[in-house]
């Protein structure tokens, strides 16, 4: 009952803060926006890129004519030399001058542009291409070989990974590229929760041991009801404020995608929309049974319970300790000796992650889904690509086991830490107080 009482005053003094309120209105703007912006930028690029002249000074003869012009490039040849197209460019006749200078022992590997103003890298990038693709094709030439041979002789190679079952050998197609970005997504969501809800349990025992809070809420409340209440409190916040997020975010896409999609208003949607149907009707029968192949090979149902699962555990875990720590100290100032190695826990398999989804079933991948502080990131890592049933079982059951003993851990850490004030602690005496 009391820690019911304790959960409710946690959630309500957080949810009632203009700081929650503030952040859960901003986030699902920042996240809309993130989504729109680059069709926005794209639409209304041609309005800010400025149409440009290029004078190419092509003292080889060879690319005459072969620089392709573009929305925004214009090529123009001319036969001055390299001084007097300078002086064209300082008198604003050209933005810029292109200068391919002869060779007598190879063909032009090298060229320079000469301009009164910093030109964009694409311009720079698109004559680097069209180069070499005039030289390539002249070497070929040179050398006997029919160019239109080598573009017909282009093949690209597809290596369909398939997955053999062990129980019923039943074959399916896996998508490594796909299965490696669920992986981070899901790792860092949890890595994120943690580090931000865990911080929130550690500052608000900080707070309350500052303001001596607690002092008067503790004599009539066991440590370890107060730390679970306080624990579970930030968790529904965060539960909370995730949902609202979720809702906000997909309300306000949805206007913005019938507000923007209105002809009158941003025509970039339907443009868009033209360019997919236009690639669709291309490749239609492939790449839509590609995307269903790949969304058929996740186990999404089972992806999900396990989010959570670990999502619960691994933020008990760390905010249990986070919580130790805040109860420790008497600053948010003097919590980096100890919340740092806390830390370093779970940023390992964060910096691990591409080893870990490279090699789901190696030892490394294996032993960092099984250790409890590292497993939330770690199996999150894994579990798209499909680990085995006893595995997970066995990683939640040690994840949750060490959630209960690190709680036993922290509460006599907590009991003996909450109302000591002006002591510099260490870890040993941390250790000391674990024994009392």
């Amino acid at each position: 009952m009391k820690i019911g009482i304790i959960i409710q005053r946690e959630y309500l003094t957080r949810v009632k803060k203009r700081s929650f309120i503030i952040l859960t209105i901003l986030a699902p703007l920042f996240f809309a926006a993130l989504m729109f912006l680059p069709v926005i930028l794209m639409e209304s690029s041609e309005k800010f890129d400025e149409k440009r002249t290029i004078a190419v000074c092509d003292e080889s003869k060879m690319f005459y004519g072969k620089l392709e012009n573009t929305e925004v490039n214009t090529f123009l040849y001319i036969d001055n030399d390299i001084d007097e197209a300078k002086e064209l460019v300082k008198n604003g006749d050209y933005d810029g001058v292109l200068y391919i200078p002869a060779t007598t022992l190879s063909v032009p590997t090298n060229a320079e542009i000469y301009s009164m103003k910093q030109l964009p890298m694409s311009l720079t990038s698109h004559i680097r291409s069209s180069m070499k693709q005039v030289v390539e094709h002249q070497k070929l030439l040179a050398s006997g070989i029919d160019p239109a041979i080598v573009k017909a002789s282009a093949t690209s190679i597809n290596v369909q990974q398939i997955k053999m079952s062990e129980k019923d050998g039943t074959e399916q197609k896996s998508f490594g590229e796909f299965e490696f970005l669920l992986g981070i997504f899901l790792a860092l969501i949890i890595y994120m929760v943690i580090f931000v809800f865990g911080g929130q349990v550690m500052r608000g025992v900080i707070e309350e041991k500052t303001n001596r809070i607690v002092e008067v809420i503790i004599s009539s409340v066991k440590p370890f009801e107060l730390m679970m209440g306080k624990i579970i409190g930030v968790a529904l916040v965060g539960l909370t404020q995730f949902l609202l997020w979720a809702v906000l975010t997909l309300a306000i896409s949805g206007i913005a995608s019938s507000f923007l999609s209105t002809p009158e208003v941003f025509s970039a949607g339907t443009v868009m929309s033209e360019q997919i149907t236009e690639m669709a009707e291309a490749e239609s029968s492939s790449a839509l049974t590609e995307v269903f192949e790949v969304i058929n090979s996740i186990n999404f149902k089972d992806i999900l319970w396990c989010f959570l699962l670990y999502f619960i555990g691994g933020y008990f875990l760390y905010s249990a300790m986070f919580a130790a720590v805040g109860s420790a100290v008497d600053n948010e100032t003097d919590t980096q000796q100890f919340a740092t190695p806390i830390s370093l826990m779970l940023i390992i398999p964060m910096v691990c992650s591409s080893l870990i989804a490279n090699a789901p079933d190696s030892s490394l991948a294996l032993w960092m889904s099984m250790i409890p502080f590292t497993s939330p990131v770690g199996m999150m890592l894994r579990i798209p690509f499909g680990v085995p049933i006893w595995q997970i079982a066995v990683s939640v059951t040690i994840l949750f086991a060490t959630f209960i003993l690190f709680t036993w851990f922290a509460s006599k850490v907590y009991r003996t830490g909450i109302l000591m004030y002006g002591k510099k602690v260490s870890w040993k005496e941390i250790f000391r107080w674990i024994k009392y």
